[in-house]
């Protein structure tokens, strides 16, 4: 896919085109972008909905190229360790936080 320039993509952004995208549109396109075109809330959410899954942020920093696979059905979707170990991986265990909420009684 051609990769839009800087003006390209603040053209595409303000055009408001992308609201007319199904979110399988909007998920593949972006992913396959190297500059965001769109809200990245709308970005993060239309990932969400094909890949059905929970999908963290630094996912789309750290593993972009597995975030296309995963949505072209080439590779299953990475376990929370997985996930977890990623984020390790390239920010170091003393820096990585992980809190677990406490179930409601």
């Amino acid at each position: 896919m051609k990769q839009l320039t800087k003006e390209e993509a603040i053209k595409l952004v303000e055009s408001g085109i992308w609201k007319t995208w199904s979110k399988e549109k909007i998920a593949y396109f972006q992913l396959h972008q190297d500059r965001l075109c769109m809200p990245f809330s709308v970005f993060h959410e239309a990932v969400e909905y094909v890949l059905k899954r929970p999908v963290y942020t630094h996912e789309f920093g750290l593993n972009r190229d597995g975030l296309i696979a995963e949505m072209d059905g080439k590779v299953p979707s990475p376990t929370i360790k997985e996930i977890i170990d990623m984020l390790v991986k390239k920010v170091g265990k003393d820096k990585v936080i992980i809190v677990k909420p406490k179930k409601e009684e």
